[in-house]
């Protein structure tokens, strides 16, 4: 089953420290998960300032049970970074299933 994962950042001034103190070990785990095929794509949510605010994951597990307990060990949950996460079923649309990395675009001038 895929998910759809929306990790919010805490608000209060400490938000962001947490946030980078927790960073490698979060990279970390992700990377494990990527190459597991676990996770599928990640983004780190940034304000109008460009201010990193939360997270948006696109997971592959076996079940809800287990991407709950995923969130149990996950570096952002439990150094107390995620203050709310919301989980959508969802599905990975045909255009990007099996998406390999490619040379990155030029920006068209």
């Amino acid at each position: 089953m895929q998910f759809l994962v929306i990790g919010h950042d805490g608000t209060d001034e400490h938000a962001l420290a947490r946030r980078m103190s927790a960073r490698e070990a979060h990279i970390a785990m992700g990377n494990k998960m990527r190459d597991a095929g676990t996770m599928l794509y990640a983004v780190a949510r940034l304000d109008d300032n460009g201010k990193m605010v939360g997270s948006v994951l696109v997971c592959e597990f076996n079940s809800r049970a287990d991407l709950d307990e995923w969130l149990q060990e996950e570096p952002y949950m439990t150094g107390n970074v995620w203050q709310k996460v919301e989980v959508h079923p969802c599905k990975v649309g045909p255009s990007f299933v099996d998406l390999k990395p490619t040379a990155q675009l030029q920006p068209k001038r």
